[in-house]
């Protein structure tokens, strides 16, 4: 299995073709993300170390053994402050996927819901076993029943640390401007957009709307654009599209700015990432 590194950092990356599911095992020592998030839940175990991570405003220290659970759309970084560095195992879980196998394997799951978590961290060894079950069987590509019975085994698992909710209450009672904004940067994610002009759709001036995105969504305008085109560039890359043509489609200047920032947010080259998801022909 190939390996990104940059000096003693590296990231080893797969993608399950049955469901889509990507896995990461990576080692970092000092800086490692700056902030960003997916659009996806990731869920993960400390193998080694101290990982030092912000959601938000809080600070979470993970050490071995214990669990990450994050839900999308959460900015977060990482650093690992201790001499020896962290080592870490994550699994990327679709939204769209997981609402409909916890609905096809629990009775119990509401009809109209959407996952979060009770904590961040979790200290639940059965959670950090079945996340580390799941990974292995996963990266190393083991026979589908298998791999199968460990993902069942995670859900359950998982479902003893959610809550569910109804999906009108992700939204945070924000200044309606704030949304605006975000709905026009999701609609016009690959234009060079000036904050004035965005301040002007959202029909506010470009200090309060400055202010209001941030408390609404934890970035400001800018750093929310460009993680909305890291997002839609995993997508295309994992569709087969080339580096040069998936910078081209999403807004950055070339191939070269494209990569600077993917691998200021995920650690790893667009080129790398690409060979690791794409589906044979």
């Amino acid at each position: 299995m190939s390996v990104s590194s940059n000096s003693e950092n590296w990231v080893r990356f797969a993608r399950d073709r049955d469901t889509g599911i990507e896995t990461i095992r990576a080692h970092f020592e000092g800086h490692a993300y700056d902030p960003h998030w997916h659009d996806t839940y990731a869920v993960g175990v400390t193998e080694q170390g101290v990982q030092r991570f912000h959601v938000g405003r809080v600070r979470h220290e993970s050490v071995p053994g214990r669990a990450m659970l994050l839900e999308p759309g959460q900015v977060h970084d990482g650093l690992g402050p201790a001499p020896g560095g962290f080592t870490y195992r994550l699994l990327y879980l679709d939204p769209h996927w997981l609402r409909a196998e916890l609905a096809r394997l629990f009775e119990q799951v509401p009809a109209h819901f959407e996952l979060s978590f009770a904590a961040t961290l979790c200290d639940d060894r059965r959670v950090t076993r079945a996340i580390g079950e799941a990974f292995e069987a996963l990266q190393d590509g083991e026979m589908r029943m298998l791999r199968q019975t460990a993902v069942d085994r995670l859900l359950a698992r998982l479902t003893d640390h959610a809550r569910w909710r109804t999906a009108p209450e992700r939204l945070p009672m924000a200044a309606p401007a704030a949304h605006r904004a975000r709905e026009y940067l999701h609609a016009h994610l690959a234009e060079d957009i000036g904050l004035d002009h965005l301040a002007a759709a959202a029909g506010v001036d470009r200090f309060r709307l400055s202010r209001a995105f941030k408390a609404a969504f934890g970035v400001p305008p800018h750093a929310y654009l460009v993680q909305l085109r890291l997002v839609r560039a995993r997508r295309l890359l994992a569709a087969g599209g080339s580096p040069a043509e998936v910078a081209a489609a999403v807004g950055f200047a070339d191939q070269s700015h494209l990569g600077r920032w993917f691998r200021r947010a995920y650690a790893m080259t667009p080129a790398y990432y690409r060979r690791r998801t794409k589906l044979p022909d």
